[in-house]
């Protein structure tokens, strides 16, 4: 009689354990996460700790952008927890979110422009992981 040890593929159907790919990209996710959350705390709570550049396209409140990186933040971890699941839906939403993250640290580069380029690298990452993972799993 043969038994299943280890952990199933994300793409086998039984979503019960992930890849490496996955694991990788949820650890990303909610590491990234966590630091948007940061950055949007400190955005809120003290505007002094931030440089501002004059005439740059994407000129907002800096309270605003806190805010819109908490909640970013929030999502950002929360989709990375959801990864786990292993399910399909969870990989699309990882991916959609992660573009997302990217695109608002894309416009937050002129307030902190290497926390920002560090998050856009994660976010890379994630979206790539999350492409790649199932197709390179099947392979092995």
């Amino acid at each position: 009689m043969a038994t299943q040890t280890g952990t199933q593929r994300a793409g086998s159907g039984g979503g019960m354990a992930v890849s490496g790919w996955t694991v990788f990209a949820a650890v990303m996710m909610i590491f990234g996460g966590i630091m948007s959350i940061f950055q949007g705390i400190a955005a809120i709570a003290e505007d002094d700790v931030f440089v501002t550049t004059r005439n740059y396209t994407f000129s907002w409140d800096l309270t605003g952008w806190g805010w819109v990186h908490l909640i970013i933040g929030i999502v950002v971890a929360l989709a990375g927890l959801a990864l786990f699941s292993g399910k399909l839906w969870a990989r699309i939403i990882g991916i959609a979110v992660a573009a997302i993250a990217m695109l608002a640290n894309f416009t937050w580069l002129p307030y902190y422009p290497f926390w920002a380029i560090v998050l856009i690298v994660i976010d890379g990452f994630v979206i790539w992981a999350l492409c790649v993972g199932t197709s390179r799993d099947a392979a092995v």
